[in-house]
């Protein structure tokens, strides 16, 4: 197995909290500078690279002196306020004894969600990278909250993958990679060196705890391997404790658990849809529903679905859940929730005669929906 780094032309690397911060005693000056020699390396080979770095956090709660990291969402936001600062002075001085410039970036999923934005998000970090900087990003935690944050880096990481159509995305770690289970509670797992992103056993081997540091656990690098797999991007998950990991990587060496994806990637406004919106609701739909979609890519007709959860409004987010519980597809709806409840297992030639108006024959059009 070759890496996919190897002959990516764009990459996105993420690193964690535990590897930036000494585990949550303030930043590890020695890690961020290693770090910047080894993706100086990977622009000095024509690699455009976006890093997306944890660690805002910690280095408030050591800056502010804190016991351990709070739970307060306004004691979140400051610690996060104090630890910005030293986290982007401390990545320019390390890039800039490489003749490398570096912009901050911070966003929320209010950012990603507003199409203007997002298109803008997206001009501004391919001109950074037209013009030689590394972007550094992290979440607006300062003014995040549960509404519109986007949760953790690794998800993050995925975002910009798909946000500027990146070619990889490296996630590291303070693990080896992927196990087929968690290998501290069964010491038989064995470990995973490739296999395809979006896999839904992939979920099932995953742990969801993270470290005492940082929010992530493996879950969440497999759904985010999962999301960028829908640009067409391919993921490795890795050590960041490897010596010289991203240069290794970049060489063709084949490092930790990679997470290639399948050669079709989803149209860019349907990445859009499918991961940048805040999903409001669900529609649960019947198998016939369901057959239609998948194959016959199809609109999805009130006929189809058997019932509705949730409250949302017209042209907001909304799963279609599938029989057994499974998400099939996402999509934008034409009705708000108490009317989709009146019209479901109808033909749409009754819509007006139950709600009195017509906005559209579809609960959600072929347009504006996306398979998953």
């Amino acid at each position: 197995m070759q890496s996919c780094i190897a002959t990516a032309q764009c990459v996105v690397v993420k690193v964690g909290s535990s590897l930036v911060t000494n585990d949550g005693r303030g930043l590890d000056h020695s890690a961020l500078s290693r770090w910047a020699a080894e993706i100086a390396s990977l622009v000095s080979q024509g690699k455009r690279v976006v890093l997306v770095s944890s660690g805002a956090i910690a280095e408030g709660v050591a800056r502010l002196g804190l016991p351990k990291r709070p739970s307060a969402l306004h004691e979140l936001q400051a610690a996060a306020a104090v630890g910005q600062m030293g986290l982007v002075e401390a990545y320019e001085r390390c890039f800039r004894a490489h003749d490398l410039k570096t912009a901050q970036i911070l966003l929320t999923h209010e950012d990603l969600a507003d199409r203007t934005r997002y298109l803008n998000a997206r001009s501004t970090l391919l001109t950074l990278l037209g013009l030689g900087v590394i972007p550094i990003i992290n979440e607006n935690d300062p003014v995040s909250t549960d509404e519109i944050k986007v949760g953790d880096n690794d998800t993050l990481g995925a975002l910009v993958t798909n946000l500027i159509d990146a070619d990889a995305l490296v996630i590291l770690t303070d693990q080896r990679g992927l196990y087929s289970a968690d290998p501290r509670k069964h010491p038989d797992a064995h470990f995973i060196e490739e296999y395809e992103a979006g896999r839904p056993e992939l979920e099932a081997m995953a742990g969801s705890a993270g470290s005492a540091v940082g929010t992530g656990g493996m879950y969440t690098k497999i759904i985010a391997a999962k999301r960028a797999a829908r640009s067409g991007a391919s993921t490795v998950i890795a050590s960041g404790s490897e010596a010289e990991v991203l240069t290794r990587l970049a060489r063709g060496e084949a490092i930790g658990t990679q997470l290639t994806a399948r050669t079709t990637r989803i149209a860019a406004r349907k990445q859009w849809l499918a991961d940048h919106l805040q999903v409001r609701g669900s529609l649960v739909l019947d198998a016939g529903a369901v057959a239609a979609l998948r194959d016959k890519r199809t609109s999805l007709l009130p006929i189809g679905v058997v019932a509705v959860e949730g409250e949302f409004l017209r042209g907001e987010m909304v799963r279609c859940m599938g029989p057994d519980g499974t998400e099939v597809a996402r999509g934008l709806v034409n009705y708000h929730a108490a009317d989709a409840r009146r019209i479901v297992r109808l033909p749409s030639s009754q819509i007006e005669a139950v709600l009195g108006f017509v906005d559209e024959p579809e609960l959600i059009h072929r347009d504006n929906l996306v398979l998953l």
